[in-house]
């Protein structure tokens, strides 16, 4: 029987202890935080309006609230998905600015005449224009935005809150590590198999 060479196993035991212990942190510490996180997000539709928050706080995602847009406001298009286009209303506000998406579009040339006042609807995350290179790097919160629930004249009604578009990978992700760590002490296991024969093979007399 052949001894397992002692640095290389190692070095491999580590590796697959790693991605297991990965694993586990992803199912049994990340899940259930995610899984509460997003039972108070499902929740927030229901709660009472609050003031539109001035700096950026996740646990406020789908909350209604109530803010005011004075003028002037600078209006820009973003995309929309199936909705074509959304118009977002960037105004000054006390300590920062405020941003309102007005409604939706399939028309890439539409214009509103939108000149600010109270605006009710929900929180929901501004559109980033981090690459995802920039943002493993740059971990400032995303900006918030407040859906408007009664659209700006010649746009269409914006989207209700989507709870379901906030992702929940972690189980995914705990099996991607379970499968790597397998992978590995295969992939391992039949290269000792291998050099083994051929250790085998060589000492063989001819």
């Amino acid at each position: 029987m052949r001894r397992l060479p002692v640095l290389p196993t190692l070095i491999v035991g580590l590796a697959v202890a790693a991605m297991i212990a990965l694993g586990l942190w992803q199912l049994l510490d990340r899940l259930p935080q995610k899984q509460a996180y997003l039972a108070q997000l499902a929740a927030n539709p229901t709660r009472a309006p609050i003031p539109f928050p001035l700096f950026p706080d996740e646990s406020l995602l789908f909350r209604r609230t109530v803010g005011d847009c004075p003028p002037p406001v600078t209006i820009r298009r973003a995309g929309a998905g199936a909705a074509g286009f959304r118009l977002i209303a960037t105004c000054s506000v006390p300590r920062g600015s405020m941003q309102v998406q007005l409604g939706t579009t399939h028309d890439p040339r539409a214009e509103t005449g939108w000149a600010g006042g109270r605006v009710s609807g929900y929180i929901t995350h501004a559109p980033d224009s981090r690459s995802l290179i920039q943002s493993a790097f740059d971990h400032r919160p995303q900006a918030m935005m407040l859906v408007a629930d009664t659209p700006a004249a010649g746009l269409e009604p914006n989207p209700s809150p989507a709870i379901d578009a906030v992702p929940n990978n972690h189980l995914a992700y705990a099996v991607q590590w379970f499968l790597f760590a397998g992978i590995a002490a295969i992939i391992y296991a039949l290269a000792v198999v291998r050099r083994n024969r051929m250790v085998v093979t060589s000492a063989a007399p001819r």
